[in-house]
This record gives C-alpha cells, structure tokens and sequence, in this order.
C-alpha cells in the first residue's frame, strides 16, 4: 500500500476465497489511526455452474467491486496448507480470477494466511469464526457481529494487512529507512512473531 499523508483515506477490499461455497468480500476504509466499514456481503455462483463459468462470475463480480469502490489494495486469504488436494487446486482457481480482477484495475494484492488473519485480528491464530467476527464489530465500531461469517472473515483479511501495514510504517520510521530507499520491510503480524522482522536489501 502506498504511504499517505496523515488524514488521507485508505481503501483495502478483503476476500475470502471459497473453493465451493459463498465467497466473503469486504471494504474497509482508514485515515491510518481508525477504520470504517464501508461494504461488505457474499456471493454465491449459481449451484449448476460449470466450473469455469462459476470463475467468470467470481471475476465479474471482484472486477465490479474493484471498479465500484476503488481500493488501494486487495487483500486475499491464502490457500489452508491442510486442505486436500483437490480443495487446494479449487480455491487456488478461484484466488486466481481475484487476483486477476484486481490486476486488471492496476490494484496491487496482498496474501495472508488464515493464521497469520486470525493472530492480527484476534491475538490468537486459531480462534474460533465467532471470535473474528466479535473482533471484527469491535475493531470497526459495529453494532452486531457481521453476518454471515465468510463477509466477516473476508473483513478480518482487509484488517489484517491494515494492521500489517501500520506495522511497516513504525517499523521503518523506528530504523530510519528513507521511503525512497526502494528496501522492502516486512514486518510481524503480530508482537508475538517480532524476532522474525527481516529486512529486504
């Protein structure tokens, strides 16, 4: 995401990727000190679809997304390294035409693990679905939990690099890197990964 001025607003789209159910999107929007909610649902390709028209929908849908909210990032859940194989390729398919729609609209994405997710958002990576949505309506001011779970996680992945990215701009004023330096930082998820900073030369 690109550095701006204080008071500036910052739009991330989160999904989550579904391999065969709805897939969660959300858009949240920050001034770099709090967030807002300004969308969120699911979307479900017709039950009979075939495979590949099931994708042009996903992408039609995001590319929709991408056009109608402008983000400055996508930020996508990545694959569960413990799904089966065939889930694995299915969800894959699908971060694929996700990632596609928000090249087509030049937005840069972003990967997170679903632990990686879950420890920014809750402090704890295997937290429960009804915790990330009870952090999720904490985080961004909401009266009730956001419903259903999937639009929630997809939230909690918009948050996740929101906070990722908080953590490289202290990161990088604590050391000194100039913004200009072309050295990519990469900070921890949360206080508990710390000793795994690493800076890119």
């Amino acid at each position: 995401m690109t550095t701006k001025p204080n008071g500036a607003m910052t739009r991330i789209l989160g999904v989550d990727p579904a391999s065969a159910g709805p897939t969660g999107f959300g858009v949240v929007e920050t001034d770099g000190r709090t967030a807002r909610l300004i969308h969120f649902g699911v979307f479900q390709p017709a039950r009979k679809a075939e495979p590949a028209a099931r994708l042009r929908q996903i992408h039609a849908r995001l590319a929709r997304l991408v056009r109608e909210f402008a983000p400055d990032a996508v930020a996508i859940e990545s694959v569960f390294s413990a799904l089966n194989v065939k889930t694995a390729l299915k969800l894959a398919e699908v971060r694929g035409v996700v990632m596609l729609a928000a090249a087509q609209g030049n937005v840069p994405v972003h990967s997170y693990s679903p632990l990686e997710v879950k420890s920014s958002v809750t402090g704890y990576g295997h937290a429960s679905k009804e915790q990330v949505q009870q952090m999720v309506r904490a985080e961004l001011g909401l009266r009730d939990a956001p419903q259903p779970a999937d639009a929630a996680d997809a939230l909690a992945v918009a948050l996740c690099h929101l906070h990722a990215t908080r953590a490289r701009a202290r990161l990088v004023a604590a050391i000194g890197i100039p913004a200009s330096s072309g050295r990519v930082v990469t900070p921890p998820v949360n206080r508990r990964r710390a000793s795994r900073i690493r800076v890119h030369r």
